[in-house]
Order: structure tokens, then C-alpha cells, then sequence
């Protein structure tokens, strides 16, 4: 089985802060898998080098390969992996009208602007998308007047667009009510069941559905804990994760972490 992200002993720094000191990863095609760690373990910074918007430093034996590449034209790898971060909620752009998030997936842009053109099939291709995820209602809504768990299909939708193999979820529940939470967590379980490996980047427990197989324990940029969900996420473990008592309580295939006693 081929391998969606292989990363091998990666320095990488933000600004003059060394975020990994060594980072090693792999995630092979068909794994979901979620990333499970505080803030400040790493997880923004693991984003951005997916993202092709950060890279190690070069060194013997690093590297951070992408389906068995290092280096990626943006348009290409989109095909492939679909990402939906927070941080792109928060800077896409507020005139944008439903339809043209979908489209602007695209262009890899955080907008539609003038210069861009679509085709005919890309505009059905965007139709489908919208039907698919239930929004066509919204496609004429400007993107700052929608509820943040419109906002969040409508991005589910540019990375969709291009029908990647993967897809990466940024903390996909943060900001939802309970019953847009619900029906968000759905949508991702319904993508894993039509064949597309998702990969949830997260520190919300109560976010990793059932079909999640994988649990990787990232802190302080380091690995601390790789493996079966079941085995992965256990009191102990999670106490020493987040530096606090927890006790999980495991209910249709979900976890949920309270105070421990």
C-alpha cells in the first residue's frame, strides 16, 4: 500500500521557533486516521507542510514526501489531497457568494476574482458538489452572512470540487452546535464510506467518528504514541497528553473525555 504522507526526520521551524525537532509520520492511502494533540504540539505547523506552505530544513535522510513526492505544483496536488483548515475560514473572502467558494477551489484561491474563468463542467461539477452536501439553498449567499457550519460545507465543498483522494480536516467541528456538529461528523463518515482517506487534525476528542481506525498522539512536535484507536486512546494516556485527569467515556463508536475523579 502506497503511502498519502511520509515524513522522516523533519526540522522544521516557525520563524526562530523549532516546532519538529526529527518529525517522522507515515499515513498510507485507505488509513483514516485522526492527529490528536493540545495547542502548541504542532499540529498548525503539520497543516502548513501538507500545504506545501512550509518545508524542513534540508538535511541527510529528511524529507517530507506527498504520494512519494517532495515537490508538488499546487494545481496537481489538489487532485489529491483536499485540505479545510480553520485558518482558511477565518481569512477566506467575505464577499464571495456561495457557488464561487465552491469554484474558487479552482484556482486554490481564497476568493473568485475577475481573471478567473470556469468551464461549463466545471460549473456542473461545482452544482453536484453543492447538491451533495446540501447547500445548493446557499449558493447565491455571501459567504460572511452564513452560520459558521455553512461556511464549513462550503469550504468541504472547494476542496471537494476537485475530487481529491484525501482529505484533510482541520478541527472540523469547532465553532458548530450540536446538531451542526452531528450532521458535519455525518457528511465525513459518509466520505470515508464512498472511498475517500480522511485525515482529522483535531484536539477534540468527541470529533474522531467510528470509522477513524488510527490514532496518532502529538506533542510538544513530537510523536508520543502511534495505533489502533482502541489501544491509543485510553485514560492514561490522554491524562499525560493534555496534562490533566481525564476519563473517556465510550458511547456508537465515539469517545468523550470528562474530569476524572
Amino acid at each position: 500500500m502506497d503511502n498519502i504522507i511520509e515524513i522522516n526526520n523533519a526540522i522544521v521551524f516557525r520563524g526562530a521557533t523549532r516546532v519538529f525537532d526529527g518529525l517522522t509520520l507515515e499515513i498510507p492511502e485507505g488509513c483514516n486516521t485522526a492527529i490528536l494533540g493540545p495547542n502548541g504540539a504542532g499540529k498548525s505547523t503539520l497543516l502548513k507542510l501538507l500545504s506545501r506552505e512550509l518545508y524542513p530544513v534540508h538535511h541527510n535522510n529528511s524529507y517530507v514526501r506527498i504520494y512519494g513526492r517532495e515537490r508538488w505544483d499546487v494545481w496537481e496536488l489538489r487532485s489529491h489531497l483536499g485540505i479545510v483548515s480553520n485558518d482558511l475560514q477565518q481569512t477566506y473572502a467575505a464577499h464571495a457568494v456561495g457557488t464561487d467558494v465552491i469554484l474558487s477551489g479552482y484556482y486554490s484561491s481564497i476568493g473568485r476574482w475577475k481573471h478567473q474563468r470556469f468551464s461549463e463542467a466545471q460549473r456542473r461539477r461545482a452544482d453536484e458538489v453543492a447538491a451533495t452536501l446540501g447547500i445548493c439553498a446557499l449558493k447565491d449567499r455571501k459567504f460572511a452572512a452564513m452560520s459558521t457550519g455553512e461556511q464549513r460545507r462550503f469550504l468541504l465543498g472547494r476542496a471537494l470540487v476537485n475530487d481529491p483522494d484525501t482529505l484533510v480536516m482541520d478541527e472540523p467541528t469547532s465553532g458548530l452546535d450540536l446538531k451542526a456538529c452531528f450532521q458535519y461528523l455525518e457528511m465525513i463518515r459518509r466520505l470515508m464510506a464512498d472511498g475517500k482517506t480522511v485525515v482529522l487534525v483535531t484536539h477534540h476528542i468527541h470529533e474522531i467518528p467510528p470509522d477513524i481506525s488510527r490514532v496518532v498522539l502529538l506533542s510538544g512536535g513530537r510523536v508520543t504514541a502511534d495505533g489502533d484507536k482502541s489501544e491509543v486512546l485510553s485514560d492514561q494516556r490522554l491524562s499525560k497528553l493534555f496534562g490533566t485527569p481525564i476519563h473517556l467515556i465510550y458511547r456508537n463508536g465515539y469517545y468523550q473525555a470528562v474530569p476524572a475523579a
